[in-house]
């Protein structure tokens, strides 16, 4: 019997039988927007409020601070998770863009796959963390461009994360979802255990959310697409409603 791991996304882990499958990675891919940094955050923070799992953030495209000061608005106080040691925020954004970092946890070369799963290893070791989330592969991508060389980094970073027991997602931007583009290079599909698609839709004069399983291994799921608010205390997803808007 596979061990599941809510989300505790309201609505969410009641289309997939409960939740992710323990120790197998997932990808969270969607258009500017859509609440997939949110999503991710979420999971991580219900992992430490709700499961008593801590968990690693790794941040490509946003310094910490920013991080810090968004999710309160949500009620979500990371900087005493950090304090308690129930989370590590990765800064791999700053060395980046050439900015100092005064961060705990700094990528200091950018986008070393090897530096990278080191600094996770020593994480693990650090906080016992089972949950881990990578926002977002896509710079990753844009930084090694070949996506045969890309799909074989993702590869290595979801396997490790496997092997030292987190459960982890990896989000992905993608720039319209004509033809069911569900990737931006067309390669991270392939190496996660499952892709979770939001949807940001126009409909007539107004955006509308929705959320939909594409896949997920070993795993019975929801095939429809449910519409998904992002409220005052995060993402709901309403899971006995369907969306029929064309995509």
């Amino acid at each position: 019997m596979l061990e599941r791991v809510p989300t505790g996304i309201p609505g969410f882990d009641e289309l997939c039988e409960g939740g992710l499958i323990r120790d197998r990675s997932y990808l969270v891919s969607g258009t500017s927007g859509s609440g997939k940094t949110i999503f991710a955050m979420q999971f991580i923070v219900n992992g430490i409020k709700m499961f008593n799992e801590p968990g690693i953030f790794i941040a490509t495209e946003e310094r910490p601070q920013h991080l810090r000061e968004h999710f309160y608005v949500f009620g979500w106080d990371l900087e005493k998770f950090e304090d308690e040691n129930m989370l590590a925020i990765v800064d791999a954004t700053s060395t980046k863009i050439g900015l100092p970092s005064d961060e705990r946890y700094i990528d200091v070369r950018p986008f070393d796959t090897r530096s990278l799963l080191d600094q996770v290893i020593t994480i693990q070791d650090e906080i016992g963390a089972r949950r881990a989330v990578l926002d977002s592969t896509t710079a990753i991508g844009f930084a090694i461009q070949d996506p045969a060389k890309f799909r074989v980094e993702l590869l290595k970073i979801a396997t490790t994360m496997e092997i030292l027991g987190l459960t982890s997602l990896l989000t992905c931007e993608i720039q319209d979802l004509s033809g069911d583009k569900i990737s931006r290079f067309g390669v991270e599909n392939f190496v996660t255990e499952g892709t979770i698609v939001l949807y940001f839709t126009r409909s007539e004069n107004v955006r509308v959310r929705s959320l939909e399983i594409f896949k997920m291994r070993g795993s019975n799921h929801s095939k429809k697409i449910h519409p998904f608010e992002i409220t005052e205390e995060g993402i709901v997803v309403h899971s006995r409603e369907e969306v029929y808007t064309e995509f």
